[in-house]
């Protein structure tokens, strides 16, 4: 029997408040965190946790749950008008695809193995401890569930999980499961970084592994576009023009990113699993022809199979699996035309 996740009545959360900062609406935000009682998939039984959250936009307004990939955080869009831009600001915005004059939107930091004390992380650990924090807001009813790559796994593990608890799902760029080329792709990575660790040479390992992950990410005819030029001889070498791009996203990547996380978070991708016939909710399907990394044949598959009613859009991009970062002109309608 599944054990659903409890409240832990011992902790009450600090909560910050921000000001409204647009005429159109309430913007006020709460970032913040609730201790949680969940009971992990891979854990020996029930733990408490720290739930780190963001909350924003209209007040009293229905809540929508905004997720994105593995290296997104809770920081979907900025606090007020002098805060950095999140890493959704285009989509998620005052007047944007999902508009935070009409809708307060909530977002979550992942869940690693190490803060639930377990072997490793699911979806499903994910989807409780969101299940729990709405509890704990005293959130009902999601009006929608969006979710984008891990966080498309996750809003399908939800609406499976906890049924009654989400209106429809806005599902970009993820599936019920990982296609196996896909964890093939990962599966290096992930070797790559365990072999740095071996040796002491993690930030150099999680560097490669994260240029090898920009090879997934993006579409054959965006680096046919932007890296065909000639090789420069430097040093001893010669160096082609797509090198410098991948130095540059590795490095950025070890300067946010730990091993330890990327290595979970990695590897729940691969073990997630979602039977489609147990998703009733409403759902709208937005997949990229050019996305490798989740096929539009596997978002065909997920609608054929869904129990509630689901269309899938189709947007043409050269960006690959980053499309959904990429494309904010296609798919604000798309967002506004599924959220109503």
């Amino acid at each position: 029997m599944t054990r659903q996740p409890e409240i832990s009545p011992a902790h009450t959360a600090s909560i910050v408040e921000f000001p409204a900062t647009r005429a159109r609406g309430e913007l006020g935000a709460q970032r913040s965190s609730r201790r949680l009682t969940l009971t992990p998939k891979y854990g020996n039984g029930p733990c408490e946790v720290d739930v780190r959250y963001l909350w924003c936009g209209a007040a009293d307004a229905p809540t929508v749950v905004v997720l994105g990939g593995i290296s997104a955080n809770r920081d979907v869009t900025s606090l007020d008008e002098a805060g950095k831009p999140g890493w959704w600001q285009s989509l998620v915005s005052a007047g944007g695809g999902v508009d935070l004059d009409h809708y307060r939107v909530l977002a979550i930091d992942w869940l690693t193995p190490n803060e639930l004390n377990a072997q490793a992380v699911s979806s499903e650990d994910q989807a409780d401890a969101l299940a729990a924090l709405l509890k704990a807001l005293g959130i009902t009813q999601l009006h929608a569930f969006v979710g984008a790559s891990y966080g498309a796994m996750t809003a399908l593990a939800f609406a499976q999980r906890h049924p009654r608890e989400v209106g429809r799902l806005v599902l970009l760029a993820g599936a019920h499961r990982s296609h196996p080329l896909s964890t093939a792709q990962r599966s290096v990575q992930r070797g790559i970084v365990r072999m740095g660790q071996s040796t002491g040479q993690v930030d150099q390992a999680l560097s490669l592994a994260r240029q090898l992950a920009m090879t997934t990410y993006r579409g054959s005819a965006e680096f046919g576009r932007r890296f065909s030029g000639e090789p420069q001889w430097r040093g001893d070498r010669f160096h082609f023009p797509v090198e410098d791009y991948l130095d540059h996203a590795g490095q950025r990547f070890v300067e946010r990113f730990d091993a330890d996380r990327f290595l979970a978070l990695s590897e729940s991708i691969d073990l997630h699993e979602v039977a489609p016939e147990q998703v009733h909710a409403p759902s709208t399907l937005i997949g990229f022809p050019s996305d490798r990394l989740v096929p539009l044949a596997d978002l065909c598959e997920l609608q054929r199979r869904l129990h509630g009613p689901a269309t899938l859009e189709v947007v043409e991009s050269p960006y690959g699996h980053d499309a959904f970062l990429k494309e904010p002109e296609q798919l604000v309608p798309l967002l506004r035309q599924a959220l109503r």
